[in-house]
């Protein structure tokens, strides 16, 4: 995991964080007593770049990842530009992009600073992550829209099928 967040830390990008299950998935893990890590789709690296926000330069940053460290799945967004995707407000900064992820227990993000001491953003706290229970985030429960895309998103994620003890909270979407 250091490896990949010096390499990250290594594109100098603003606000940059790597977030979601780069984080959940290991402590997930370790509390289900995996000898192995949970291999991840992804690599979420995301920053804040209002100045350029040009989704070819996002390609072009995961391509000097792959460089650094190739076979890894790395997936480099500009939150300055995502809102657009989310069809929401545009977001003030990458923690503020966080603040809107589907659950709480992937709204979370971790960093190096100038020393290379992991900084972790929680915007919703990691009390959900470590008791195991899966929660759609304030952004989400505000909005039946936002809703049907949570419990979609926990149909298709399946985690209960890796992770065994997590307890997933439902939402009421019916109109």
């Amino acid at each position: 995991m250091m490896d990949i967040l010096l390499s990250a830390k290594s594109l100098n990008l603003p606000d940059w964080w790597i977030c979601a299950g780069f984080v959940r998935s290991k402590i997930w893990d370790t509390l289900h007593n995996f000898s192995e890590r949970t291999p991840l789709p992804d690599i979420d690296v995301i920053y804040f770049e209002p100045e350029n926000s040009n989704e070819f330069e996002e390609k072009k940053l995961e391509e000097m990842l792959r460089i650094l460290i190739p076979d890894t799945p790395w997936s480099v967004k500009n939150e300055a530009r995502m809102h657009i995707n989310n069809n929401i407000h545009p977001y003030t900064s990458s923690v503020d992009a966080i603040s809107k992820f589907p659950e709480t227990a992937t709204a979370l993000g971790v960093r190096l600073d100038e020393k290379d001491n992991v900084i972790l953003i929680a915007p919703y706290g990691i009390s959900d992550l470590v008791h195991l229970e899966v929660k759609p985030t304030p952004f989400f429960t505000e909005d039946k829209q936002r809703l049907h895309i949570y419990e979609d998103r926990i149909t298709k994620k399946n985690w209960k099928s890796t992770w065994n003890k997590l307890k997933v909270f439902h939402t009421d979407t019916s109109d």
